[in-house]
């Protein structure tokens, strides 16, 4: 038995606080909320799992790289594989590789087999901003999306030079 199975009272208002699922960097931590005084308690097993993860990701492994007949091979830390085997309760031997930016690779684990990649999606955004005296001088944001490349842009805002010179005269 599970001790969010039983109604629990909010400590502040003393009203019962209704189940309610959290997402936080790719968990799911199950809690409770209250809704008059919106406090929130989240289940003691999965803060402790999440916790677990914020430490483990804080975390920085220097791992060889090594020649492997025609590839290279990259190991990966007990602490880590041990972790993900705890969350996921399988790991697949088959991991995903992405080359995402000059000087940075993502292995994803759990992805689907191999008949199945056509339902694995990708986003990202990226946003840089220039500042120069306190004033944006380059702005640009990108949107990818693996599922619909239609969508994917790039927007570049870029100050005026006459933008300057009416600031100047203010």
């Amino acid at each position: 038995m599970d001790v969010f199975d039983n109604p629990i009272l909010c400590k502040k208002c003393k009203k019962e606080m209704k189940p309610e699922l959290i997402s936080k960097n790719g968990f799911n931590l199950r809690a409770l909320r209250c809704h008059k005084c919106k406090d929130l308690l989240i289940h003691p097993v999965d803060k402790q799992e999440y916790d677990e993860f914020i430490k483990l990701k804080k975390k920085d492994f220097e791992v060889k790289m090594r020649m492997v007949g025609n590839s290279y091979a990259v190991s990966i830390p007990r602490e880590i594989v041990d972790f993900m085997k705890e969350q996921e309760k399988i790991i697949n031997n088959m991991v995903r590789l992405s080359f995402e930016d000059a000087g940075r690779v993502s292995l994803m684990f759990n992805t689907p087999d191999h008949g199945n990649q056509e339902k694995s999606r990708i986003v990202k955004a990226k946003e840089v901003r220039v500042v120069k005296n306190n004033k944006p001088i380059y702005h640009r944001k990108e949107y990818f999306d693996s599922a619909h490349p239609e969508k994917n842009k790039v927007k570049i805002f870029k100050r005026k030079k006459h933008d300057e010179e009416l600031e100047g005269d203010r």
